[in-house]
């Protein structure tokens, strides 16, 4: 018999903290770039129109993972977390599982850590303000990190009390309204993807965004015409051109794989980041289950100061 320790979601929040969840997805960018790190396609089980589960596979730090996830939008108004699941952690070695995480919680860390980490790598030197629109928990987690990173943030939402509420707990000021935020140097949008956040022709020079919200079939943050007129880049070409807000220039013929340079590689010196002060810089993400990787990994770091429950197999 062994025992399996389980990192429930406050565990991994005191376990790592927003700005190492910076530095440890920075290195996972870094290490699927140079093909050190493996991660096959993501699985979507569609349950539309409800929601969807997604089975996302990762190999790398002589571990290996995979994330049971769900996206059900409609969850909060029943009460319920609109992204639940489990992270299960492996030893590479001889297959033997290490730990089980709350997906939740892990999803939450990386999702801000690559909003901020993008918004970094590919703003301008001299960006002032940044803002992040939509305040559910992956809204409230970029707002942690741009915080925890040293960054002046505001927070907009659809629902005014929920924008205050998240505010309040993670150090931050409500946006004046939603233009405002969205005048901002760094924009990090999170939200359902069900409207566009940015129409044609609404980013000025200068601005980064980065779109954490389309991560699926169906969702987009960003008109078309917009995207085939800025400086591009994503998480993994492959994910974002079939499921993020990319699939929809791709279909258009607006944007191609050369018109689209992937962060990680950006990271690993093999491409270019920002260009010039005046270019706008997009980051579309679909979440990597390489970034869950590392956030588990980091968690295990620091397995021996907590009094974790296990689970006996």
């Amino acid at each position: 018999m062994i025992s399996i320790p389980v990192f429930g979601a406050a565990a991994v929040d005191a376990a790592v903290p927003p700005a190492r969840a910076v530095d440890v997805v920075r290195d996972a960018f870094v290490a699927y770039a140079r093909g050190e790190w493996s991660m096959p396609p993501k699985v979507y089980v569609p349950a539309y129109p409800a929601g969807d589960f997604r089975a996302m596979p990762a190999l790398g730090g002589g571990n290996a993972l995979l994330k049971w996830v769900t996206s059900f939008p409609g969850n909060p108004a029943a009460g319920l977390p609109t992204v639940t699941g489990l992270v299960l952690l492996s030893d590479a070695s001889n297959g033997m599982p290490v730990a089980v995480l709350d997906a939740g919680a892990v999803t939450a860390l990386r999702t801000g850590a690559a909003a901020v980490l993008a918004a970094e790598t590919l703003g301008r030197d001299d960006a002032g303000r940044a803002a992040v629109v939509g305040a559910g928990v992956n809204g409230r987690a970029a707002a942690q990190t741009f915080a925890a990173r040293g960054r002046d943030v505001v927070l907009w939402d659809v629902d005014a009390g929920r924008a205050h509420d998240a505010a309040a707990l993670v150090g931050a000021a409500v946006a004046e309204s939603r233009e405002a935020a969205l005048s901002a140097d760094l924009v990090v949008s999170v939200t359902p993807g069900r409207e566009l956040v940015f129409e044609a022709g609404s980013l000025r020079p200068g601005q980064h965004v980065s779109l954490m919200g389309a991560d699926g079939p169906g969702k987009a943050e960003i008109a078309v015409e917009e995207l085939g007129r800025v400086r591009v880049f994503c998480d993994d070409w492959e994910q974002a051109s079939h499921n993020g807000d990319l699939v929809h220039a791709v279909e258009a013929g607006a944007v191609g794989r050369d018109d689209v340079t992937q962060l990680g590689d950006v990271l690993a010196g093999h491409a270019s980041g920002r260009r010039s002060p005046d270019e706008i810089t997009v980051f579309d993400s679909t979440g990597l289950a390489i970034q869950d990787l590392a956030i588990a990994l980091a968690a295990m770091e620091r397995i021996s100061e907590f009094d974790l429950p296990t689970i006996d197999l």
